[in-house]
């Protein structure tokens, strides 16, 4: 039993891992990759491994970095089963085919360039209709209910508090020589946000795999959201000019509506126009309603209220192209767009035309990965290109990263912490270097366990000896015996055997 590193391995995105049971083969997530151009160009190539080879695929969660490959995979000849929770099916439904849609229309813009420089054209990673031909494959299954795809094999999903339909997946082995648990987090949710509920606890596994996106960083407890939101309204409504707001579709855009929607309720700021500029972020909107039951109880007491958290006086999405051009040319409002990193979409329209006014203000709501124009603007850049223009930033920017929906590294620390009985080995993944290697220290040093950073296309056996594991096998071998009653030389002797085993 063996597992490789595909994604998600030296660098935060591209979750992808593959697994080979006896020569069986299949696929923790299958993501896309984001960030720097020499990360981003992994997603042209070819699969490290064979599609038409692997059997099913677990898949954690909707996000495009954990999903957004699926469809190339099915082209390139996969034809087994998507694992996913209700709720992600029906995410995957709307993002997929908009991710797909996004990719034809930026080798488009690309390919105008080439085309008058003389230059071969490029072709786009897949197209929105092979992500609706993807869609084909994917099974709805239930949290907490363990299903067999291979014999041996027993896979559990649990809630992962991170998105709605996230989910944590056990996969439980059982061979004639060897039994091993190894539990991938996906992305790990934390306490305290609007919507979600807590990570589950989980019971007790072997190995963990473990996201490391903020495993150096603890969340500052400047304030909350909603006064600042408060604050950065105030401001641009006296001086004229536009709150630009780069959120992703899912989750983020609607944490947004969720919080907005006390402050204009509650009249706590002025009058101004809210713009959802996604057609994605008003079918995933929809999403969230069909699922009240994936949430905490505050949602659902407002609901019970006959408060709908996802509508306020003001609030407007807009979905046609037309729609969105319209908002160049307004002032005093909150426009917010995809994508979270201000990477792709339509944010980038948004950020040109307010970038260079000194009157508007740009929130950054999140995780922004290396080299995102997100992550120049947060590192203080004075001039960006965007679309082949360079526009000056003379617009105020301001971060708040307590919206993320990735546990923090106390929060990492405390999830290890939950566990009745620690897990022998963690492989730390979904994390930049530094992150990691800071998770590492401290988890090592607070609770003895030893922790991996996995490469890029690492492979490693999961059923090579843990820390401890011979002397569990003892133990249980010495309790089948007793309960056995067979209260013979032989215990004695398996007795006296541990207890040397142990010793040494």
């Amino acid at each position: 039993m063996e597992l490789t590193f595909f994604g998600a391995a030296d660098t935060v995105t591209g979750s992808c891992y593959l697994f080979n049971v006896a020569g069986r083969k299949f696929l923790v997530d299958c993501g896309l990759f984001q960030g720097p151009k020499a990360i981003k160009e992994r997603n042209y190539g070819e699969f490290p491994f064979n599609p038409w080879e692997i059997e099913f695929i677990l898949l954690t969660h909707a996000h495009i970095d954990h999903s957004g490959l699926i469809p190339k995979l099915v082209k390139k000849g996969f034809k087994g089963t998507i694992y996913a929770t209700e709720p992600t099916v029906d995410l995957a439904t709307v993002m997929l085919p908009d991710s797909g849609h996004v990719q034809e229309m930026e080798v488009e813009r690309k390919n105008r360039k080439l085309r008058r420089a003389g230059k071969p054209e490029l072709q786009p990673i897949y197209t929105a209709d092979d992500a609706f031909n993807a869609l084909a494959y994917f099974q709805k299954v239930p949290l907490e209910t363990p299903f067999t795809p291979l014999p041996g094999l027993e896979v559990t999903f649990f809630d992962a508090g991170h998105i709605l339909g996230s989910a944590m997946i056990k996969i439980a082995y059982k061979g004639q020589d060897a039994t091993r648990t190894i539990l991938f987090t996906g992305d790990l949710g934390r306490n305290g946000r609007p919507f979600m509920k807590e990570p589950q606890k989980v019971p007790l596994t072997d190995i963990l795999v473990l996201e490391s996106t903020y495993g150096d960083r603890v969340r500052s407890e400047e304030g909350d959201l909603k006064t600042l939101l408060k604050s950065l309204i105030e401001k641009v409504y006296r001086r004229n000019g536009n709150l630009i707001i780069p959120a992703f579709a899912m989750e983020r855009t609607q944490d947004l509506i969720y919080i907005l929607n006390d402050l204009v309720e509650n009249k706590e700021v002025p009058p101004i126009d809210v713009y959802i500029d996604s057609p994605l972020a008003v079918e995933i909107t929809k999403l969230f309603k069909k699922y009240p039951m994936f949430f905490n109880e505050e949602y659902k007491e407002k609901l019970n209220r006959g408060d709908d958290p996802l509508a306020f006086p003001g609030l407007h999405f807009s979905v046609s192209q037309e729609d969105s051009v319209k908002l160049n040319n307004i002032s005093r409002a909150i426009i917010i767009s995809a994508s979270g990193m201000a990477d792709a979409g339509r944010i980038r329209h948004h950020l040109k035309h307010n970038l260079w006014r000194p009157e508007s203000a740009v929130l950054l709501v999140g995780y922004q990965a290396q080299d995102t124009l997100g992550r120049k603007l947060l590192d203080g850049a004075k001039v960006v290109k965007i679309m082949g223009e360079e526009i000056a930033v003379k617009a105020e920017v301001y971060h708040y990263d307590g919206l993320s929906a990735h546990a923090d590294q106390r929060e990492l620390l405390a999830f290890i912490g939950k566990f009745s009985q620690k897990p022998a080995q963690i492989y730390l993944v979904h994390g930049e270097d530094e992150a990691r290697l800071n998770l590492k220290k401290l988890i090592e040093e607070k609770y003895r366990i030893p922790c991996y950073l996995p490469r890029y296309q690492e492979t490693i056996s999961l059923l090579a000896n843990l820390p401890g594991k011979s002397e569990e096998v003892l133990i249980d071998k010495v309790i089948t015996l007793l309960k056995a009653k067979q209260l013979t030389e032989k215990a004695r002797d398996l007795v006296e055997k541990l207890v040397k085993e142990l010793e040494s």
